[in-house]
């Protein structure tokens, strides 16, 4: 069959849909991630108390994203992607609104659980576009969430020097993002796959085989949620400059990752996954080592899209390397997009809690050794599940 007669059986309007889905969740997350220090400012918090709000958004994440396996079986993966795409619209602004330590807690808890199940919803729904696709696609829509954060921590940036405030900062890009799970539902948000498999993967244990697997997509994704929340803070505090300078850290981190997963389908098969997987691993060590040990405005700029090149393709390959180690695709990329996730959500309040005791530089080195590990052994557990 040549694959001009297959190509019209690929889901390509579900795909782009799901692509804009993903913008959408990764503008949002990028123009949280600039706004932390301001919102840390005006409610005088200290780097403990910030933590204790973050570790508020992580719980509500973690609660939701059981939850969220069971709205698939009941409206199907499209409709509870569109519906949860929704719920992260309309909790987005309300950390703006906060009049104190209680309300930004209660808020962040909102927020995390309505972007907790939209992650897993929408990786399970890019799964099932992946298997009908037949071939390997996920670094796509993580580039789309990688752009969605350049985009969102730069309009921050914008919206910061020309004196907007917190509300404005948090608002003006929600409408954007509002549009796009707009027009994303009305396109294509549509049920792919047999909702039954859904309901028997939402709430599985990682076997043996992929528990290694989890664990690295964990500490990868702590990483980078640990940078989202905490490299403005930290730069502000080492450069001691105004909070658009601080943000050019992040914005370096977004831009480098997004453009390294446009190409990431390409490098894997260049290079092969597992070289991927090492050679990014190190790479991000060196980025964040320069970072950490020599901060200025140039070597953050440096060092955070060292830090963004190197881990930009790890996480599709141990989805996809996941999916390999078992039965049906989807369900061992939904094992290892919860753990991720989880590491994405946890890994700031973690750093808040630690830099409370030992100072946030001492607090943020964890990283270092978090990418160490994936290094030194995910190369192998990549490469097992190949051959598995």
């Amino acid at each position: 069959m040549t694959p001009s007669a297959t190509s019209p059986l690929k889901p390509v309007k579900e795909r782009i849909a799901t692509l804009g889905v993903f913008l959408a969740n990764g503008f949002g997350i990028g123009a949280w991630a600039v706004e932390v220090p301001r919102i840390k400012e005006s409610l005088a918090l200290g780097d403990a108390s910030l933590g204790i709000a973050l570790f508020a958004f992580a719980l509500g994440a973690i609660v939701a994203m059981p939850l969220a396996g069971q709205l698939a079986p009941r409206f199907g993966s499209g409709r509870a992607t569109a519906l949860l795409g929704a719920a992260f619209v309309i909790a987005l602004p309300l950390p703006a609104f906060a009049p104190g330590m209680a309300a930004l807690c209660i808020v962040l808890f909102l927020l995390g659980a309505a972007n907790g199940a939209l992650d897993v919803s929408m990786n399970g729904h890019a799964s099932t576009i992946e298997t009908q696709w037949h071939a390997p696609i996920m670094s796509s829509f993580h580039a789309a969430w990688s752009a969605g954060g350049l985009l969102g921590a730069a309009t921050g940036a914008m919206l910061q020097k020309g004196g907007g405030g917190v509300t404005g900062g948090l608002l003006i890009p929600d409408l954007c993002i509002a549009v796009l799970i707009a027009a994303a539902a009305w396109l294509a948000l549509r049920d792919l796959g047999p909702r039954a498999a859904a309901a028997s993967s939402g709430l599985a244990w990682p076997s043996p085989a992929v528990m290694k697997l989890a664990m690295l997509a964990f500490l990868c994704m702590l990483v980078e949620g640990a940078v989202a929340d905490w490299s403005a803070v930290y730069l502000r505090s080492a450069l001691n400059r105004e909070a658009s300078v601080a943000a050019l850290g992040y914005s370096a981190f977004a831009f480098s990752m997004a453009a390294c997963r446009i190409v990431g389908d390409v490098s894997v098969r260049r290079f092969g996954s597992s070289r991927v997987v090492a050679l990014g691993a190190l790479i991000a060590v060196a980025g964040l080592a320069l970072v950490l040990g020599w901060p200025t405005v140039f070597t953050a700029c440096v060092g955070f899209a060292m830090v963004g090149v190197g881990l930009a393709n790890i996480v599709p390959v141990i989805f996809s390397a996941a999916g390999r180690s078992t039965l049906t695709p989807a369900t061992g990329v939904s094992m290892a997009a919860t753990f991720g996730y989880a590491g994405f959500l946890v890994g700031p309040p973690l750093i808040g809690l630690g830099a409370g005791l030992l100072g946030l530089r001492l607090a943020l080195c964890v990283l270092v050794m978090a990418t160490l590990v994936v290094c030194l052994v995910g190369g192998q557990a990549v490469r097992s599940a190949r051959l598995a």
